[in-house]
């Protein structure tokens, strides 16, 4: 009797980098991999969307579709190459209009897309049928998508298989036309019973042809244990990665699967260990340069209770190395077991994961509840669909109150509809201002991206990539920069390179004595985090109310504003746009 063949997809070109390094692989370092495993025998891969997108624009100055097609040229026509789409949010945080939905699909069909996976977090089907129409009209595979995870203990009510099994019904009755059907476990906490069970449940609501996959994360330590059980359950493909972005935050590795299942009677992909081997030495090859964050390597325990996805976690960490606030991780991974507790049980895949860790450290940076992350907010207010059961009832009221929006159950991609700036008639206007070629290209991107992606359209994108062992290095641009010293400004420039010939010498003159260092005063309006400077909305000798944003920062993909205490006049600004603040660190003063 012929063993059962089951489809293996490659994650390591998207999931696998987006789990290890937070996205960040520069293209032409991991492109002689791609060869590599196209000799291994790999036929389909992930290769793009997610956080592939967006960040290639933010952190490497590459262009995603640049990227698309050089995968396809090295590959061929007939390998199956597959992205990521977040549904009404495709490869954002936000919400898409209709038109961003429809480009969305156009624009990867042209670069060499085979087939999308199409998820919703919330597993609100309204949210996935214009995405799923306009997935099929431009002639793509759509596969349709439940996204799946175990709730933190004591919490009831939704994410166990009799949930899954009524979003399916609800997909079935929706006629939302779809190729395959994945259940996608992004945080790895699902367990292998409620696996086998949940697609038992599939496999007979669905025609015996449908391809049926599962995608899990080694996160919490059950990844090996949900595939078995999937596959003892009828499914017909798994995801897999290869080494070094295998295992940890990762899917598990090809080789790992291929020896579980021995003396099983499946074959998976087809695929000779032997040229897997030779393929991983090459992919190591090509990445040991990287710098590994520890954490994207273990199992962590305390996922289940708090359910980080592994494709969320490294980002996240990366980011807090940026900020030199990576001490604070474990607290904000605790906290997020009460944001999950009390947001309505969305999934937690990215938007909904980032929604979740962005309330969990403001919890922790600046007091529990005391600041409502904008996303989280809308979440629970209803402006991303409606989630598996209603949110704390407190949360809601606090949300409402602080970002001044009432709860809402219209269509969430109606209410997007009617913001002008998600609009390509707005894009086109941006991009014709800076003299920008408005192509479906530059409009998708700006759309996606706004003012990063302006800037890389504009030849300013900057390149934060992390490579060698120092793990808190944190990438620096050439240029001028201001260093603010106890108060003291000093100008000075960076270059890359070495001079051993610089002359140092002091910067007063014979008998001058240095300038007194600042103290902090009563006037000064701190930062109350280490951040970006994202803007400065007011110059010295400019009143402000108390109130009115002066300063926003960014950490954590969030936009933080920091508001004038009092009435006054500022005297005083200390930052500027680019630059990087520290807790407790004068902004402004009066």
């Amino acid at each position: 009797m012929a063993k059962k063949f089951i489809d293996i997809m490659d994650t390591t070109f998207r999931d696998g980098f987006q789990s290890v390094f937070g996205a960040r692989v520069l293209m032409d370092d991991f492109l002689p991999a791609v060869s590599a495993a196209k000799e291994a025998g790999i036929t389909h891969f992930e290769f793009g969307g997610g956080a592939r997108f967006q960040s290639l624009f933010f952190y490497l100055n590459e262009n995603a579709f640049d990227m698309m097609d050089k995968f396809r040229e090295i590959v061929g026509k007939d390998v199956n190459l597959q992205t990521l789409s977040r549904g009404i949010n495709t490869v954002t945080l936000d919400t898409g209009s209709r038109e961003m939905i429809d480009l969305h699909a156009k624009l990867f069909k042209k670069h060499g897309t085979t087939t999308i996976r199409n998820f919703d977090a919330l597993n609100d089907v309204e949210n996935l049928k214009y995405s799923g129409e306009r997935i099929t009209h431009h002639g793509l595979k759509h596969e349709i998508v439940i996204t799946m995870m175990d709730l933190p203990l004591g919490c009831k009510g939704a994410h166990d298989a009799a949930f899954y099994e009524k979003v399916l019904r609800e997909i079935l009755k929706s006629e939302i036309p779809f190729d395959s059907l994945c259940f996608k476990d992004a945080s790895g906490t699902s367990s292998p019973q409620k696996v086998y069970e949940t697609i038992k449940i599939a496999r007979k609501l669905l025609p015996q042809d449908t391809h049926i996959r599962l995608h899990t994360h080694e996160t919490a330590g059950v990844s090996v244990g949900c595939y078995l059980a999937a596959l003892e359950a009828g499914v017909d493909g798994i995801d897999l990665a290869a080494h070094p972005v295998s295992g940890g935050t990762s899917q598990p590795d090809i080789l790992t699967l291929i020896h579980a299942t021995k003396g099983k009677d499946y074959d998976l992909g087809g695929l000779d260990p032997e040229k897997i081997l030779k393929y991983e030495e090459v992919l190591y090859e090509c990445l040991k340069d990287y710098f590994m964050p520890p954490e994207a390597t273990k199992v962590n325990p305390i996922i289940p209770f708090s359910p980080m996805p592994g494709g969320a976690l490294t980002a996240n960490t990366q980011m807090m190395r940026d900020n030199n606030i990576l001490d604070k991780f474990p607290e904000v991974i605790k906290a997020m077991r009460e944001v999950v507790e009390k947001g309505g049980f969305g999934t937690s895949v990215t938007p909904v994961s980032q929604f979740y860790f962005q309330q969990a450290f403001n919890n922790v940076m600046f007091g529990p509840w005391k600041k409502i992350a904008e996303g989280y907010g809308k979440m629970v207010l209803g402006y991303f669909g409606k989630t598996p059961v209603p949110a704390d009832s407190k949360i809601i009221e606090l949300a409402k109150n602080e970002l001044k929006l009432e709860p809402t159950t219209r269509s969430a991609i109606d209410i997007a509809d009617e913001d002008y700036s998600k609009s390509s008639e707005f894009a086109r206007s941006v991009l014709e201002k800076e003299g920008i070629e408005a192509t479906d290209e530059n409009i998708f991107i700006y759309l996606a991206c706004k003012d990063k992606g302006l800037n890389f359209l504009k030849g300013h994108g900057d390149i934060k990539v992390r490579k060698g062992g120092n793990s808190n290095q944190t990438p620096i641009k050439q240029g001028d920069y201001t260093i603010v010293v106890n108060g003291v400004k000093y100008n000075t420039s960076i270059a890359y390179g070495h001079d051993a010939n610089i002359e140092v010498v002091s910067v007063f003159k014979e008998g001058e004595n240095a300038p007194k260092t600042r103290t902090i005063s009563e006037n000064d309006i701190l930062s109350e985090i280490a951040a970006n400077v994202y803007k400065v909305l007011v110059k010295p000798g400019e009143k402000v109310k108390a109130g009115q944003p002066i300063v926003v920062l960014e950490a954590m993909k969030m936009e933080i504003e920091v508001v004038a205490p009092k009435d006054g006049e500022i005297k005083e600004v200390f930052v500027k746009v680019g630059g990087v603040v520290e807790s407790g660190e004068p902004l402004a003063s009066y």
